[in-house]
């Protein structure tokens, strides 16, 4: 089960976000993946807690930034209820498309679970809403996923399958370039691996699921 910490940064002029201190679990159901963010000066700011069926399709997904929270799931597409800080009210949304998007690489791996590429074939296109810093402001954005390569690395735990993927922004055709290995995002656009305490998981482990929810068991 891995664990570890991600740095944030604006991926244009590199101005520090925070850290993300998270821990993941594949399991005969999907994944799960939870993480607590703090500032650039160590402060809570919010938290990810994001879980996926065997296809990648999101079954329950929390965001919590700057005291708005944001619920959703997989129904028609895929549904949500954003509130705001005081609690006052809620608004609902909709969109006809297979999955979420933000700032957590929980996203770029759910995101990758959607689309099981091939290396080497055509770009395929998908359709996400988006969840924007600072207020999960929800936009639907549509992007291009290409699985450039797959590599092998030998490492002392044996050997690391990365998967270097190149995303296109369809509406302004900006195209980065994200570094996945199992369910570790290493590299994306504003997005840095800092510390890992146990090897990315595959999708593939027998992991031990105690309690029968479809994952490994972890505290929230």
């Amino acid at each position: 089960m891995p664990r570890g910490r991600y740095s944030l940064h604006d991926p244009h002029d590199h101005t520090p976000l925070g850290e993300e201190h998270f821990h993941c679990a594949p399991g005969p159901s999907g994944w799960r993946y939870v993480a607590q963010t703090t500032t650039p000066g160590g402060d809570h700011r919010g938290s990810v807690d994001l879980a996926v069926d065997a296809l990648g399709r999101p079954i329950r997904l929390e965001l919590n930034a700057a005291g708005w929270q944001v619920r959703g799931a997989a129904i028609d597409g895929v549904t949500w209820v954003r509130t705001d800080p005081a609690g006052a009210e809620a608004t609902e949304g909709n969109v006809a498309a297979p999955g979420f998007t933000g700032t957590s690489p929980a996203f770029l791996i759910a995101t990758a679970r959607l689309l099981r590429l091939t290396p080497g074939a055509p770009a395929t296109r998908i359709r996400l809403v988006a969840l924007t810093d600072p207020v999960l402001a929800p936009r639907t954005v549509d992007q291009a996923w290409a699985l450039v390569s797959r590599a092998e690395h030998p490492t002392d735990s044996g050997p690391l399958v990365v998967d270097e993927y190149r995303v296109t922004a369809l509406d302004t055709g900006e195209v980065h370039t994200v570094h996945i290995a199992g369910d570790v995002v290493l590299s994306a656009p504003g997005i840095e691996l800092e510390h890992l305490e146990t090897p990315p998981s595959s999708f593939t482990d027998g992991e031990d699921d105690a309690d029968g929810d479809g994952f490994d068991d972890f505290a929230d």
